[in-house]
Parts: C-alpha cells; sequence; structure tokens
C-alpha cells in the first residue's frame, strides 16, 4: 500500500504555517479560512514557506507584523 510520507522538517513547517494562519486569524477578526484565503491572495503562505527557516525563530508578533506587511504590499487591506 503506498503512502505519502511528510518529512519531519515539512511536519513542522505545516504545523507553523497552519499556526501562523489561526493566529492572524485571530488577530484580524477573521475565520481561519478567510485568514488562509487571504494569506494565499497576498502572498503571506509563500512567504512564511519561503523563509520558514528564519520566521520560525523569531516571536509570533513579529511574523504577524511581516505578513501584515507583506500582504498590504501585495494588494491586501487589512490593517
Amino acid at each position: 500500500m503506498g503512502g505519502f510520507v511528510v518529512s519531519a522538517e515539512e511536519k513542522s513547517k505545516i504545523t507553523y504555517i497552519t499556526a501562523c494562519v489561526f493566529e492572524f486569524a485571530s488577530r484580524f477578526g477573521m475565520n481561519p479560512q478567510e485568514a488562509m484565503g487571504y494569506l494565499s491572495k497576498y502572498e503571506g503562505i509563500r512567504y512564511l514557506d519561503e523563509f520558514y527557516d528564519i520566521e520560525h525563530t523569531l516571536p509570533f508578533n513579529d511574523t504577524m507584523n511581516a505578513l501584515q506587511t507583506i500582504c498590504m504590499r501585495n494588494g491586501g487591506a487589512v490593517a
């Protein structure tokens, strides 16, 4: 039986990005699905994926501020 294998690093990244989506949702009064859509549309998820190695070492507050900035630079309106 074939299965989908995810490395430990990929699991950590998925867990971190999921936590960021939930925190972003909470901070900006969205539900998690809305936050995921917003972050996907305005490049926040790409940013978290690309810079995971650095971002996951920073305080969540710094990451949320960075996500807000990245999304606004890409046309998002959450302030």
